[in-house]
């Protein structure tokens, strides 16, 4: 039907229509239209038309960092009930000291108002109920089934339901507003608990029948039995301090926007067990109905937030949250999620809004919630994180050091999980490796919610009509803010950007460590046991493999741990053994059997533990015959060679190497040159004049020349040449007083081909902090393929780089690129130039460069990420202008030798 086709039936009906309308876009917006309907068996036609209003007064409230996107996207549905009806119900659960029996309580709420029954009081008597008029002629009942268990691979139960708790009616009611309310009451022994670790769910399934038996109403759903309570410093579950391994989530599809499908739903929480995450944050407005009932299926802690956000202080306007006229719009929104979502086990915190200051408004919000739902823990950051009416406190982005003063303080008696903290923009999620050692150490400090999950990029074809990731200001959008929504750890089609594997390792349940010769397995589940584990070690010396197994330990219980003597081990033999210079012992532990969310053999925790090296290693020393090389020293060139294996050619002009061919095969097209400059990160441009670009920029670091003082050969012998190259690192254009490094190369080129390469680096210690401390060199395009022996195999960076275990690694260039929407500093420089990628404003612009370029740092700064808005790279992760010294080994590898044999040459023992 077109619009105009819309419209015209529209107007056939205007003199039996009624408009009813709703201003939370993120609840159900639900309209009685029994009156203005003609009824079944009628030749009349009904027509229902919704239109969607872009903006309203509620919009104010509604200042989320996300795509403003209008229209209908959550689902429509007409609901037809019978004239008395179940209208709502209340399931609740409060268990026993021991956790061996649940008293079950369901209040139910009928709306009777066709019947017109009359339940008024006695005449005079202000406290005496009359006879329940409705009760004569209906019975409501309640009852529970075990569905058996739901923790199989293919989601289905494998036990017929069985009937575990029948419900009975007290005599307690409460009448008002044209409902009629009543209990059902009853007992469940020996229940099977709701925990994230063990997600037992049970089917309520609650039915009014009139006085002959017959059903007239049905409701059903899925419910869990679990106690959430207070302690002091701690939010406790089942009786357990349980920690929040947390991310923040925005509803967002790449296609769809805020349109939300199941299977995406399933996509993302799928994604977030297998990276160890129990927790997330509905930020900031409650979502979709499925996603809760998935939540309580999967086993994720839930924060359910109201649609209250972003707006702050003026200088010019009176505050909502201090105006009585903006209350009820407030409470409105608060009390339509609690009411919506009250019967979700996962919900183990109810949360006022985001970001929203503070006020008596908020005070008032707060005593509802309490008042309805004493069950669970109350948030709300505004104010300051820690006003009246928040049961936790919960500060965004605040620094390690401070979140651990707060816990420490004894005046403090409320736990503290941060609501948002690892702001993932782009290359980022920094630092978090340090505050999950204060979590784990700290008593008061129980987790957190990264920011966030999903970089919310839209799919947009671009002017040569590749499909692209699109940001504000994509579509013309005004306002807009650019790339701020790109802060996920997962791409919009949720591929993984390499932040996530620091969060899985740092949210890891099983913990592994070695302190003076003790190996420490720890289970930090607080109700799972290790049995349905599997712990499996390798051993790596200088990066080959040495032997592996099976761990045979004991089940570990919850809490618990188990310590091995690391001579003890079944890897001590190999070690023993083995002549390798470094030693790494890797465990992991895996799931014995498939879930709903992992297959079996998924890695739930991995860590690698280096074992005391057996000799010390004396100093690098070039042994080998290789016959006398031809050096030639001319004006402008210094050529060396040895007959047909290698020729190395110097530009004497410039100190660097103009060309090095290894069996007649071009390999280095150009270079060596200090670098000290990267490609800006998001964080890296964070914080306007305070900035690291902007003080780089100031100091003229990313405009640096270098001009060669001297080049001068040192040494000339049949077998080595040594050459000594001094450079000032000037800005472009200015004069030597000005200059900002001193650099001092020296090339030892031995006749085997290696070069052995001398730095001295100077910086002028007025420097900000620097990006980087290293050399840059060009190869040729087909040296495309790498091996290396470190950190591997994804990207990562001094500040995130736990998960990165040590090993021997083998890539193409091509596949070491990492795609962030908006390019800086990555690990995947090989096919772009540093300038590239900072000319770059999205991936798409990139161009591939006729060679690869390739950077061997010394020291790099950290990626950061407390916050993207300020500089927060914490100093032991910052490159302080102060000298530095470092050599660097450059081999070619050629059909009688190989990447290993060189290193393994360098490693003299004593």
């Amino acid at each position: 039907m077109t619009v105009e086709e819309l419209v015209s039936e529209v107007e056939k009906f205007e003199g039996n229509s009624h408009v009813h309308s709703g201003q939370d876009s993120r609840l159900p917006a639900e309209f009685e239209i029994t009156d203005f309907c003609h009824p079944c068996g009628s030749d009349k036609m009904n027509c229902l038309a919704v239109q969607v209003m872009r903006w309203c007064d509620g919009s104010y409230l509604e200042d989320q960092d996300h795509w403003w996107l209008s229209g209908i996207h959550r689902d429509v549905l007409l609901l037809a009930k019978p004239k008395v009806f179940i209208a709502d119900y209340f399931f609740k659960s409060n268990l026993a000291e021991d956790f061996l029996c649940a008293d079950l309580q369901v209040e139910v709420k009928i709306d009777c108002s066709a019947l017109n029954i009359d339940n008024s009081v006695e005449t005079g008597n202000w406290f005496k109920i009359a006879e329940d008029k409705f009760i004569t002629s209906f019975t409501i009942e309640a009852e529970i089934f075990d569905t058996g268990s739901l923790n199989t691979s293919n989601g289905h139960a494998n036990l017929p339901s069985t009937s575990v708790a029948h419900l009975q009616l007290t005599s307690s009611v409460d009448f008002y507003l044209g409902f009629i309310g009543y209990q059902l009451k009853g007992k469940l022994q020996t229940p099977k608990l709701w925990t994230v670790e063990q997600p037992n769910l049970y089917t309520l399934v609650v039915t009014l029948k009139d006085a002959s038996g017959h059903v007239v109403d049905c409701e059903s759903c899925q419910i869990g039995i679990r106690k959430v309570s207070k302690a002091p410093k701690q939010m406790l579950v089942n009786g357990k301090p349980v920690m929040i391994r947390g991310v923040n989530r925005h509803e967002h599809h790449p296609r769809l926007g805020k349109t939300n499908l199941e299977a995406c739903m399933v996509q993302d929480l799928v994604l977030m067990k297998q990276n160890n995450m129990n927790a997330v944050r509905n930020s900031h407005y409650p979502q979709h109905q499925r996603w809760y009932e998935l939540c309580d299926l999967f086993g994720i802690y839930m924060i359910d937030e109201a649609n209250i956000d972003g707006f702050h202080l003026s200088s010019n306007v009176k505050h909502p949250t201090g105006e009585p006229i903006w209350a009820s719009s407030m409470l409105d929104r608060v009390i339509g999620m609690v009411e919506r979502d009250k019967n979700h086990a996962c919900i183990i915190s109810w949360s006022l809004g985001n970001e929203s200051s503070y006020g008596p408004n908020h005070a008032a919000l707060a005593g509802w919630v309490r008042e309805k739902d004493s069950t669970r823990f109350l948030h709300y950051e505004g104010g300051g994180a820690r006003t009246s009416s928040t049961d936790i406190v919960c500060p965004m982005y605040m620094r390690v050091w401070d979140i651990v003063k707060i816990a420490e303080d004894p005046a403090e008696l409320r736990p503290l999980i941060l609501c948002e903290y690892s702001h993932s923009m782009g290359n980022s999620t920094g630092n978090i490796r340090e505050y999950w050692e204060a979590i784990d150490s700290t008593f008061g400090l129980q987790g957190g919610f990264i920011w966030d999950w999903v970089d919310q990029a839209l799919l947009k074809e671009g002017t040569d009509g590749r499909k692209q990731w699109a940001y504000g200001g994509d579509f013309g959008d005004i306002p807009n803010d650019l790339n701020f929504c790109l802060n996920g750890l997962v791409w919009p089609d949720r591929s993984p950007h390499p932040a996530l594997h620091e969060v899985k390792f740092v949210y890891q349940p099983i913990k592994i460590s070695i302190k003076d010769g003790i190996v420490k397995i720890t289970n930090t589940h607080f109700f799972d046991t290790t049995e349905a584990l599997e712990f499996q070690w390798m051993m790596l010396g200088d990066g080959y493999e040495l032997g592996s197994g099976t761990l045979s330990i004991p089940t570990i219980d919850p809490q618990k741990s188990y310590d091995i003597k690391w001579d003890a081990g079944p890897w001590y033999t190999p070690w023993c053994t083995s002549d390798a210079t470094e030693m790494f012992l890797t465990i992991t532990v895996k799931l014995l059997s498939s879930t709903r969310w992992a297959e079996a053999g998924h890695v739930v925790s991995s860590a690698q533990l280096q074992l005391p090296i057996k000799k010390e290693i004396a100093p690098h020393i070039i042994e080998g015959e290789y016959g006398a090389f031809f050096t030639q020293v001319c004006d402008d060139i210094i050529e060396v060679k040895n007959k047909n294996l290698w020729e190395i050619t110097l530009n004497r002009e410039t100190g660097a190497i103009k060309s090095w061919k290894v069996d007649g095969v071009l390999v280095m097209s150009k270079g060596i040159l200090p670098c000290f400059w990267r490609a800006p990160t998001d964080n890296d441009k964070g914080g306007e004049a305070a900035s690291y670009l902007s003080r780089w920029k100031s100091a003229k670091l990313n405009n640096l020349t270098f001009m060669t003082e001297s080049c001068t050969v040192l040494n000339v012998s049949d077998n080595l040449l040594k050459v000594a190259v001094n450079y000032l690192g000037l800005p472009t254009g200015a004069d030597k007083s000005s200059s900002l490094f001193k650099v001092d190369l020296v090339y030892s080129i031995y006749g085997s081909g290696d070069v052995i390469l001398e730095c001295q680096v100077k910086p002028n210690p007025d420097l900000p902090p620097l990006p980087r401390v290293g050399l840059e060199f060009h190869l040729d395009k087909t040296m495309d393929l790498i091996k290396w022996y470190g950190r591997g195999p994804f990207e990562c960076y001094p500040d995130r780089k736990a998960a990165a275990h040590v090993g021997v690694y083998e890539q193409d260039v091509g596949s070491l690129h990492v795609p962030y929407i908006v390019p800086g500093e990555s690990s995947g420089r090989a096919d772009v130039s540093t300038a590239e990628l900072e000319r770059a404003t999205r991936k798409e612009e990139l161009v591939k460069g006729e060679d690869i370029e390739v950077h061997l740092d010394h020291r790099h700064m950290g990626v950061g990420g407390d916050d993207s808005w300020s500089p927060c790279v914490h100093d032991k992760y910052l490159v302080h202008a102060v000298p530095y010294s470092f050599s660097i080994r450059l081999s070619p590898v050629t059909a009688t030798t190989s990447a290993h044999s060189i290193y393994k040459s360098q490693l003299q023992k004593k």
